[in-house]
């Protein structure tokens, strides 16, 4: 496998030359690869075949213990971006040679800003200006400049998510009286740009406080652009009130057909009270179940187990999801939540900004932080914890059934040098190769 080996950093050279589906396949993806650059001219950009790819079967046990993944090698084709059909292998084919690598759902980072970010400038360790206020007043200095040249770090940075195998991100966009909708305006420039390799949507995000200061004109204005969540900040730390600020937030995704994602980094009551409210607030407006999130809910770790079961079954049944980032701490209750059925998801949050540098680009190391902090090292747990990195799908079911790949599904592909989703979690394993919807984006 190693000669089908491209580095991240001619991926991301390469992929600043634009991306035109499989014409650009042997310049960009596998030059050292002849058999494969003779076989891409004869391949539509809209339709071809894998042969050799890997796909989880089974699993394997011993009583009841789960000891092993069973996988096979099949042939995929693709077609208008979707998965047409999977067939036992055909080795002697003439199709593209996936060399026996593990195919899984592609990646997907569910919390990033993807519009302030000083990724692809010089390095620069986080100056900490106070608490949220004093970040506030930091930030009011200095969008102004970062927005001159937002657009290209975020295209950026969208290929550092590509190269650890995301194709989709869930984006919180600044909305405030300093950059009003100039950084949403600047990010949705990048993801026109990247429209045919990389999907994202976005949450109107009043980073300094939705009364703090007088953001709520600009979020309606962008309430009525083409955005998918409003968000929120600690309405009690900021705004100095839960039910005023969380009753505009509910109001505002009412009116214009949205869904909900705020942060909430308070701890202690003022968390769990917002919590709580906001999951009143979705009971009484059934419209926005399954479409209401808490990103970080820093609260839920303060509670002792039987309160942290109880607030579990309570975001369940509104089905509110929670994005958390996988603080280190380990105290966040995600594998209570995921018994409850509660969507539970993720993201790499900062990359590197002025709040944080820690950020990688991939999803699949916050898994492999999930499965240590938690426990998950055996076949079964590790493999379930690919879900935190896909948002939600992967091959087996809890029974071992297949679920994943289906014929019909979106071609969202990362192929990735392992033998199995558990060793692929465990191992942070190379992603290789990544499709979204049916283009090979390297």
């Amino acid at each position: 496998m190693d000669n089908n080996k491209i580095s991240r950093k001619d991926f991301l050279r390469n992929s600043a030359l634009g991306f035109a589906g499989l014409s650009l396949l042997p310049g960009v993806l596998h030059a050292a690869d002849k058999e494969l650059n003779k076989q891409s001219n004869k391949i539509k950009a809209n339709s071809y075949t894998l042969k050799n790819v890997r796909l989880e079967t089974g699993f394997e046990y011993e009583g009841e213990n789960v000891i092993d993944t069973k996988t096979e090698l099949f042939t995929i084709e693709i077609a208008d971006g979707k998965i047409k059909a999977i067939k036992p292998n055909q080795p002697k084919s003439q199709a593209i040679d996936a060399k026996g690598l593990l195919m899984l759902p592609s990646f997907r980072d569910m919390h990033i800003h993807l519009d302030k970010t000083l990724y692809a400038e010089k390095w620069r360790a986080v100056r900490r200006s106070g608490g949220i206020k004093g970040m506030i007043e930091l930030e009011q200095k200095i969008m102004p400049e970062l927005l001159k040249n937002s657009t290209y770090k975020a295209e950026k940075l969208i290929e550092l998510l590509q190269s650890n195998g995301s194709a989709f991100a869930r984006s919180h966009v600044n909305i405030e009286p300093t950059s009003k909708l100039q950084s949403l305006k600047n990010l949705e420039i990048a993801l026109a740009n990247k429209k045919d390799s990389f999907g994202a949507e976005l949450v109107a995000f009043p980073q300094h406080g939705l009364y703090y200061t007088d953001s709520l004109p600009y979020m309606k204005e962008a309430a009525k652009m083409d955005i998918d969540f409003i968000g929120g900040l600690d309405p009690t730390n900021v705004d100095g009130a839960i039910e005023k600020t969380m009753d505009t937030t509910v109001q505002l995704a009412l009116d214009n057909k949205k869904g909900i994602d705020i942060h909430l980094h308070e701890s202690g009551k003022s968390g769990q009270d917002t919590i709580e409210y906001l999951i009143k607030k979705v009971n009484e407006n059934p419209v926005l179940k399954g479409k209401t999130f808490v990103s970080h809910a820093f609260a839920l770790a303060s509670l002792d187990k039987n309160n942290q079961e109880a607030i579990a079954e309570k975001l369940s049944d509104a089905k509110v999801g929670i994005v958390s980032t996988i603080p280190l701490s380990g105290s966040m209750p995600i594998p209570t939540l995921l018994k409850h059925g509660v969507t539970v998801m993720t993201g790499n949050d900062s990359i590197v900004d002025y709040w944080n540098t820690f950020g990688t680009g991939s999803v699949l190391q916050k898994a492999n932080v999930a499965a240590q902090i938690y426990g998950q090292s055996s076949e079964f747990g590790l493999s379930r914890m690919l879900k935190l990195a896909t948002a939600g799908p992967i091959p087996l079911d809890d029974k071992g059934v297949q679920q994943w790949p289906k014929i019909g599904d979106d071609a969202d592909i990362v192929l990735i040098d392992a033998s199995c989703s558990a060793e692929a979690v465990s191992r942070i394993s190379p992603v290789k190769s990544l499709i979204y919807k049916g283009n090979i984006v390297y």
